[in-house]
């Protein structure tokens, strides 16, 4: 497996978002999450490994992590992935924010649209997708077992979690989503957010122990 992080900017907000592009080094099938801007030089990425670009999966609908996609679709194809109760969000700025950060309206349209524990192939890689809302109602993550690794979208950072005062937002499903979908992953799995750095499961599980048994 070759996987690369592109921190791209969303230009109206001045926002940095982790896109990941997953590439199967035997079939050359690849995925690319959250294509939040950059989309040409996504684009140029996935030339120089020879990808073939199969799906844009969309971990949740804000803008930052939305914005690429359209003109990353148009040079390269892929099908849009994203949760049914993140659909929406494409399309209607007001659950995306794109008015807030400035960004044209996105004119966008789901190819599918997936849900918990649908299992998603790129070439030999399997990874099974894990609803995890609160920070978007439709909010997910990505796990792939045997590679030991999780895309966690905006839900959970290094240290920390998404934000839930934002439309559809919810501070006690987010909570429930790490602590019950994610802190149930192995220690080992490394987890790669929508923003920062990269981190491990063993390294944000403290965090979370005091918050599990709270009677929200």
């Amino acid at each position: 497996m070759i996987l690369k992080r592109l921190q791209v900017n969303t230009p109206q907000a001045g926002l940095k978002t982790n896109s990941y592009i997953i590439c199967d080094e035997a079939t050359k099938e690849a995925m690319v999450i959250d294509p939040g801007g950059e989309a040409q030089r996504i684009a140029d990425t996935l030339d120089i490994l020879d990808a073939k670009l199969k799906y844009i999966f969309i971990t949740h609908c804000h803008a930052d992590h939305i914005g690429g996609i359209a003109e990353l679709k148009r040079l390269k194809g892929g099908k849009i992935l994203i949760s049914r109760p993140d659909a929406e969000g494409l399309y209607n700025e007001e659950i995306n924010l794109a008015y807030y950060i400035n960004m044209e309206k996105p004119e966008l349209e789901a190819d599918s649209r997936v849900d918990d524990n649908d299992l998603i192939h790129i070439g030999n890689i399997e990874f099974k997708v894990i609803a995890t809302p609160g920070h978007t109602k439709g909010g997910l993550s990505l796990y792939a077992e045997k590679e030991g690794l999780v895309f966690t979208g905006d839900t959970m950072f290094s240290g920390s979690w998404g934000r839930t005062d934002l439309p559809t937002g919810n501070f006690e499903e987010l909570i429930t989503s790490i602590t019950e979908r994610l802190m149930t992953l192995p220690d080992e799995t490394i987890v790669y957010p929508g923003h920062g750095k990269i981190t491990m499961i063993q390294d944000e599980r403290n965090i979370y122990l005091e918050l599990r048994a709270k009677d929200f």
